[in-house]
């Protein structure tokens, strides 16, 4: 008889020979967890061993893991109807379309995809051709910031500001530039947080200018860094790139593919701001990842530049799998759950409280700050809280070990800019108990206090 042992050994074995993991070294020394269970904020590998995801696996699980009514209405809209291609229409489609923009409280037409590089490469695609369409036909260019992630495809991978992801990749699809983002932690000494915040937006017109206005399509950016670092900006910079856009009649493209659902406290990240974008992207929480879905989210006077009776003046992009008739189903749940369980209201009320119970981790020789918004948290750590020189890699991999043997998964922003790869990031399922709650504070306490 097979031993469990021998059961794990194969696993990770065949594993080994096999799977080619994202984001991890060649031949990488450790084995992978082999996740087999999740329930509620928790995962059990194939060794029995549970952790606390602190993660929601990539900033996705919003509404938490096992959730049985969300596998019956995939199961069942599957018995009904599997597939459908968007080049046609189907009931759950259209459903979600009016809860999305019911939600936005604005009149979007939905563009489904699979994935949230997927939905900004058609805000991408679809920005150029509404320029062309509508007498502009120099508008090619895009605006994004340093350290911000978009998405992994070709378009997306040269929007996002991150030299590590792309190290090895380039030349990428040209016409991305980039700015600094609003760091506020790295802010000049004497400077104020409004002061800086408007001094960093204005370094968009500034671009626009040099760039020549007229050869500049669209700003996107999210709500908050959230990969990059979890970089929060004073309310006053998005009120101030949505001035700027508008003066130079450039799009506003918000990517909500982790802000969305909850994850900061509101709906969607935009609406902590005055901010109504011309284009917005989501997938991530949409679906709380129990199915790839993805949505474009366009304004209704963009979509009708695409009416001018001309050959080729149609949108010509399709997307297999966009739109699963499924996922759309899976969503509608999702979201019904969201509102039914208040879980965008517990994400705003778990944040505060993170924050204050973590409050006293700042006098901790190596945490230089902590930011977050919603149940969204970033920790900084330095080696020197004088010159805020990042914390190494070992510093960080210690850290994130320690937790993890605790029973906490934390993330960190990884492979993001040569040596400011130094923040733990937090994103705990929005559906954590007051018992999920103090287990994170609980493990986060114990391990800096005994790495001090």
């Amino acid at each position: 008889m097979t031993t469990v042992h021998e059961q794990t050994k194969s696993l990770v074995e065949k594993d080994r020979e096999n799977i080619w993991h994202h984001i991890s070294a060649y031949n990488e020394k450790n084995p992978p967890m082999v996740i087999e269970k999740g329930e509620g904020a928790w995962i059990t590998d194939h060794k029995g061993d549970r952790y606390l995801d602190g993660m929601a696996g990539l900033w996705a699980v919003n509404v938490g893991y096992g959730r049985e009514e969300m596998a019956q209405a995939a199961y069942e809209q599957m018995k009904k109807l599997a597939y459908v291609p968007m080049t046609q229409s189907h009931g759950p489609a259209i459903e979600l379309a009016e809860k999305i923009n019911e939600l936005l409280g604005a009149d979007y037409k939905i563009f489904y995809s699979n994935s949230g590089s997927d939905a900004n490469e058609v805000a991408f695609k679809l920005a150029r051709q509404y320029h062309q369409q509508n007498g502009e036909p120099s508008r090619y260019k895009f605006i994004s910031r340093y350290r911000a992630y978009h998405g992994s495809s070709m378009g997306a991978l040269a929007a996002t500001g991150q030299a590590l992801r792309k190290y090895k990749y380039e030349p990428l699809a040209p016409g991305f530039l980039h700015i600094a983002p609003p760091d506020n932690y790295r802010r000049p000494a004497g400077q104020s947080v409004e002061e800086y915040n408007i001094q960093r937006a204005q370094e968009f017109e500034e671009k626009i200018i040099w760039e020549q206005k007229e050869t500049i399509a669209g700003i996107i950016m999210e709500p908050l860094i959230t990969g990059g670092g979890i970089l929060i900006p004073h309310p006053i910079y998005v009120e101030k790139v949505q001035e700027i856009c508008k003066r130079h009649g450039v799009l506003l493209i918000i990517d909500e593919v982790i802000c969305g659902f909850g994850r900061t406290g509101k709906m969607f990240g935009h609406q902590h701001f005055n901010c109504k974008p011309d284009i917005i992207t989501m997938a991530k929480g949409l679906t709380s990842a129990y199915l790839p879905l993805s949505i474009t989210a366009i304004r209704k006077e963009i979509y009708d530049k695409f009416d001018t009776g001309e050959d080729n003046s149609h949108f010509r992009h399709v997307n297999t799998f966009g739109g699963n008739p499924a996922a759309c189903a899976l969503a509608l749940k999702n979201i019904e759950i969201l509102e039914r369980e208040h879980l965008v209201d517990r994400s705003a009320e778990l944040g505060d409280r993170l924050l204050k119970e973590l409050e006293v981790l700042k006098d901790h020789p190596y945490v230089g700050d902590i930011r977050g918004l919603g149940f969204l948290m970033g920790i900084e750590l330095v080696e020197d809280k004088e010159t805020k020189e990042p914390a190494t890699n070992a510093r960080m991999a210690k850290i994130i070990g320690d937790c993890k043997a605790n029973g906490l998964i934390v993330g960190r922003n990884g492979d993001t800019v040569a040596g400011f790869n130094n923040i733990l990031a937090l994103s705990p399922p929005l559906s954590c108990t007051d018992e999920d709650f103090d287990f994170i504070v609980a493990v986060l306490k114990k391990v800096f206090g005994e790495n001090e």
